[in-house]
Order: C-alpha cells, then structure tokens, then sequence
C-alpha cells in the first residue's frame, strides 16, 4: 500500500523524518517495500487489514511517538432507517453473505476533482477519474473501507435488493468485460437485474457519468470468504476485493459512509439529502480478551510496566481496564486478528521493540508434549533411507491420469474439477510415477546411478489420505573400488533396503513374490508385517518396473529401474522404536557357527527356508544368514544349492558343541520333511 507522508500528517503528527519513521514501522512489524518521493510502500500482511488505510496506519504511528490521532472530519447524517430513503427502497436477501448494508443520497454536480484530491490520489496509486468516484476512492484509501456510487436515474426502479446471482444472468462491470455469474455470488440488483458485483466491482449500466445529477452512495460490509471466492473464480481482483476478502470493519460500513458525505460537501461535489439507510441483519459481539502480566512477563522475557501495556493498547484503539493480575483488553472492532491473549502480547511487543527484548529461554511449567509419532517416523525413516544412499526427492501431488492409471484402478482416482491442464489432472495415487519420472530426469541429464527417496502423501477416493514412502534405484547396485568391479542394482538390493528399513524400525517385514500392476512379474513382491493381534498386514510393494512403463518415459530397456513403495501410517501404528528404544549388554558368552548345504528345489523361496529354520531352531539361534546359492556341476537339474550359516549363542553360559550339532540336525530333519531337503 502507497502511503504518502503529507498525507498521513494530516491524520497524526510525525515528529521524524520519512526515513526514520519508515525503520521505526518496520521494527514495529510492516514491510517497507519502498520509499520514494515522500510515498512509502508498506506491503500489508493478510492478518492486518485495519492497515490497509490511513488511518489504520495513523494509529500505529500515534501509538508509537505517543501523539494524538486526528480523525478526519465527518458528517452527521441524521436518523436512520432500516431499509427505507425516499424513494429509495433496500432489501437483504441473503443476511449471512451481506448482514449490514448502509447507504445515502446524494444530488450531485459531477466534474473534475480539486487538485489536492488528484494529486494524492495519484501518490497512492490510483487515477483520478471524476470527483464522485473519486471521493470514494479517497475514503477507500483514507478508511479502509470500500465504496461505491450509483446513478439513481440509471437503476430500474430505486430499489436495491442484495441477492445471488440468478441462473444465467450476466453482469457487464466497469472495467468493460461482460461476465457470467454463477447462483452462489452476491450482487446488488435493482429491479430488473445485476448492477453490482457485491464487494468487488460495479456494473457499467449504472456507473456514475458526466450526466449524472443523482447518485446512491453505497457502504456495506460483505463475508469474507464469498468475496475471496468470488474474486478467484472471475479473475477478478479490485481494491475492494482485496479488503473484504481479508476481513473489513463491520462498523466502518457507517463511519465510512459519514466521511464520504462530509467529503462530497467539502469540495463542493454536491449535497447529501437528510437520512440514511442501514439495513443490519445482526451485529457481532463485542469480544473482550483477558491479559494478565505475568504472561507477559513470561512470554517476552522482560518486565514491562503495567503503565506502559495500558498505554500501548488504549493507543491502538483498545478498551482498557484494570482487571485481578492484569488487565481485560475490549477488542475494537478493526482487529479482526486479535483472539487470545497471546495477541496482546504480540502488539506489547511490537511497540515495546523487539530489539530491546533479551534472549532468554521461556520458563517450561510442564514437561513438553512428545512429538507427534508421525513426525517421528518421518524424520526417522529420512535418516535410514539417507544413510542407504538415497537423495530426497520432492515432486508433484498432481500427475496425469495416463500415469495415474499406470499405478492405480480407474475408480480410485481422485480427480480436480478445474486441473490447470491435463498433466495435472489427478492427484497421486502413488509416489512412484513422480520418482520414476525423476530418475528418467535424472538420466537424460547424464546421472547414471541414481536412487531417490520421497516422503509424501498419496491420496485413493474410498480411503483418502496416506503418508507414504517410495524408493526408486537405477544403475549401480555398488560403487567402484580396486578390490572389485562395480555391478547393475538388481531387485535383491531394493529388497535388502526394504528388510533394512524393517529391522531399523523393529518392524520385521516379510516379502512374497507376487505380481503387482506395475512391477514386472516374477521381480517384485508384496511387503506384509505381523501386527499386534499376530495377523498379517500388507504394508507395501517393491520390484523391477515394467519395462514399458519404462519405455513410455523416454527410458532404455538397459535401465532398469527398482522401486518400493511403503505404507507408513501403517508402519507408524507398529515401529517399536518409535515407543521405546531397547538395548542389551553386549555377550559375555562366545558363539558357536554351523554353515549348512542343502539341496533343494530351484523354485523354493530362499525366504520360506529361512522361515522353517526360525520355527524349529532353539532360543540360541541367534542369527541366519544365507551365503552361497549354487546350480551347476554336481547339482541335479531342477535343483539349487543353497548355504546357510548358522550362529548359537546363549546369554547365560557357553554353548556345548553337543548342543550346536543336536539343533543343527533337528532344522535338518525338519527341512528334509517340510521342502524334500537333502543335506550336501
């Protein structure tokens, strides 16, 4: 917002140069964008619209120096009346989208502005265009609340009647662009039709023109959250929009209306007839917040005198009073951003200055809430994933639905009413298709060995929202070194990281090889958990993407990409090492190790061997690992070797070799029994 300096003088006395009081705002909190020429561009937060005005800003710089506010001048305009001004008539439809709308008449003779007017017009950023609209262009700046005049004579009949639009109707606005309103926004309509888009812009038909000897002076307060979406579906933002969207001064509908009439009259514009109207469905409540000095005590980390808090608040607008500890703060009705007391103490602070706070810790009267679970796997799952070798990726929740459909069933797309195009069309079903698309980047850009990782949501129309985790790895399974040559990633080292990530999450994860949409038959498997109850749970999926998935995204048939895709809202209700971490001495008794050949059938699972040694084997088992998998000379066709090292341990006393062979030819048996094992 353009701010010219004289004029704000005009409103408060500024005992500092433009500069100095431009740093002394800025340390008080407001942007300073520019200045130049004595205008200072203030960029206004959306949680501050009473400073979206002159005065708004007058008052903070009254508050500051310790001066006087001057309001501008106003005018009386009598009694009132709720919906009647001959011979104008004002009917409220729709009370919960305008519950206030005020509003007078005016004869007026209309020609150019006095040069005052236009100049400071011009130094704020606005053209002037006739003295009618001008005035309320000034008002607008000055107040903070926007106006609007219409042409008596050019309304069908003089009625108003604020109503939604009517199926079809259209409105040609003042900017010159004939626009289709839907049923859900909020116009002023005399009889026949719209001549106002409520809260944004006016209509052509009855604009204020050189002709014009009568007008209707409009001030009213709209909801908010209408007008913003209004404004974003019509493109169409104004420096009325931009206020109302952010929250206007329900009271200011009048006061602003009484500036605008004494205004008219003072540079001899016209002449305001007697009366006003002001239809007021219902008023909000009066909000009184409670703040006691100890709270401010222990949230700034300094003692501020009460004296100094009184005169900090009243001089923004506050109704102050002593009250047992502190002091009840009555919220004007401009600060639609103060609630609790904790805002309060936000403005103590502003014009106390920040800088003159010490660095202090708070004082904790209660032990700190622990985070929450889902933060705490996400930054412990970014951890593992990180020290795997995998970069973070972050890439777009909306996808095509070609790629979508890669991935998911039709029917459990979520698709957008208004895409930007139709590379955005649905959101993701999974993160696979954004990190597959990121190696394929990856790789058109040189980078051969690439593996990713991302944390994000994935989103399914029966089951909404999901955190989720996805894996993509392509080129080199291991770096190079002088001891050995490096070799292609296979599926056996996505899988490792999946078993790794399990294991580093107490969530021991068991892989079956099974088919998924994506993934290449006979090269990926689903991811299942054993959850507290003892029943299997699918958690996820990992394997080799199809190669024409691959083929699709500009990628060879050499480059194979490896993914995993994980379930961590699942994961989050089962990590024990979210809950506690545990830990064991180290062994005070040495091991034992056993390796163990069978023969078996090529087409028995590694994983199902290792199962049936687990189910057999004591409680001194310790650890099973596989080592050698063989087929060749001395092997029979249609068989596999397959090794296993074997570690015993116990906690209390050293193991016998007795034990360790007994144990040792009780998994035998059962493997020869369970899957036709024949010990090599």
């Amino acid at each position: 917002m353009k701010v010219p300096v004289s004029w704000l003088a005009d409103l408060v006395e500024i005992p500092v140069a433009p500069e100095v009081l431009a740093r002394d705002l800025h340390m008080a909190g407001f942007e300073v964008a520019s200045l130049e020429d004595g205008v200072i561009d203030f960029e206004i937060t959306a949680n501050r619209p009473d400073c979206l005005s002159l005065v708004g800003l007058a008052r903070e710089v009254a508050t500051k120096y310790g001066t006087s506010l001057k309001l501008p001048a106003s005018r009386d305009l009598g009694a009132s009346s709720t919906g009647v001004l001959d011979p104008l008539r004002v009917t409220i439809e729709d009370t919960a989208r305008c519950p206030r709308y005020c509003a007078a008449i005016a004869d007026v003779k209309v020609g150019p502005s006095p040069a005052w007017l236009a100049e400071r017009l011009t130094a704020a950023g606005i053209r002037s265009i006739n003295n009618i609209v001008d005035v309320t262009n000034y008002v607008l700046l000055e107040q903070g609340h926007p106006l609007h005049a219409f042409d008596l004579s050019r309304l069908a009949g003089p009625a108003l009647h604020i109503r939604t639009a009517r199926e079809g109707e259209t409105l040609t606005t003042l900017d010159g662009q004939s626009r289709k309103l839907a049923t859900d926004m909020l116009v002023i309509a005399d009889r026949d039709r719209a001549q106002a888009m409520g809260g944004i812009m006016g209509g052509r038909d009855s604009e204020v023109t050189a002709t014009t000897t009568t007008i209707v002076l409009e001030s009213a307060w709209f909801e908010p959250t209408g007008i913003r979406r209004t404004s974003k579906r019509l493109g169409l933002s104004t420096e009325a929009s931009y206020r109302f969207e952010r929250g206007a001064d329900f009271a200011a509908a009048a006061s602003a209306l009484a500036r605008a009439c004494a205004l008219l009259e003072e540079i001899g514009a016209g002449t305001v007839r007697s009366g006003w109207v002001d239809a007021c469905a219902s008023r909000p409540p009066a909000r009184t917040v409670h703040l006691d000095y100890a709270r401010v005590r222990a949230m700034l980390g300094v003692e501020i005198a009460p004296d100094e808090i009184a005169r900090v608040l009243s001089g923004l607008g506050f109704g102050v009073s002593p009250a047992p500890g502190g002091l009840d703060a009555v919220v004007p009705t401009w600060r639609i951003d103060v609630a609790r007391d904790v805002d309060l103490v936000e403005e103590v602070a502003r014009h106390f200055g920040y800088d003159r706070l010490p660095a202090t810790f708070p004082p904790l009267s209660t032990v700190p809430p622990r985070p929450d679970r889902r933060l705490e796997l996400d930054r412990t799952v970014r951890r593992l994933a990180t020290a795997a070798g995998f970069s973070e990726a972050v890439t777009f929740s909306f996808i095509s639905e070609v790629a979508a459909l890669e991935f998911a069933a039709g029917e459990s797309l979520v698709r957008l009413t208004n895409p930007l195009s139709e590379l955005f069309a649905v959101l993701r079903p999974s993160l696979l298709p954004g990190l597959v698309d990121a190696v394929a980047h990856n790789r058109r850009h040189g980078q051969k060995d690439v593996r990713l990782f991302e944390l994000g949501t994935r989103f399914e129309r029966a089951t909404g929202e999901s955190r989720t985790l996805g894996l993509a790895w392509s080129g080199a399974g291991s770096g190079e070194h002088w001891s050995q040559k490096s070799r292609p990633a296979d599926v056996y080292d996505i899988d490792g990281v999946v078993e790794a990530l399990g294991a580093a999450l107490g969530v021991p994860f068991t892989l079956t090889a099974e088919t998924h949409g994506p993934l290449t038959p006979g090269r990926s498997a689903t991811i299942s958990v054993q959850d507290r109850t003892g029943h299997a749970r699918v958690v996820g999926v990992c394997g080799r993407v199809r190669s024409e998935l691959l083929a699709s995204r500009d990628l060879h048939a050499q480059d194979e990409v490896f993914v995993a895709h994980l379930d961590l809202e699942a994961l989050g209700d089962l990590a024990t090492i979210l809950d506690v971490v545990r830990t064991r001495p180290l062994p005070r008794f040495p091991s034992i190790v056993r390796d163990v050949s069978i023969l078996v059938d090529e087409r028995l699972l590694a994983a199902d061997v290792r199962g049936t040694i687990q189910s057999v084997a004591p409680a001194t088992l310790v650890r099973v690992a596989e080592f050698d998998r063989y087929q060749g000379k001395g092997v029979p066709d249609g068989r596999v070797s397959l090794s296993y090292r074997l570690t015993f341990q116990a906690p209390d006393r050293t193991l016998t070799d007795g034990e360790a062979d007994e144990a040792v030819q009780t998994i035998v048996s059962t493997l020869a029994a369970a899957h036709g094992a024949v010990r090599r």
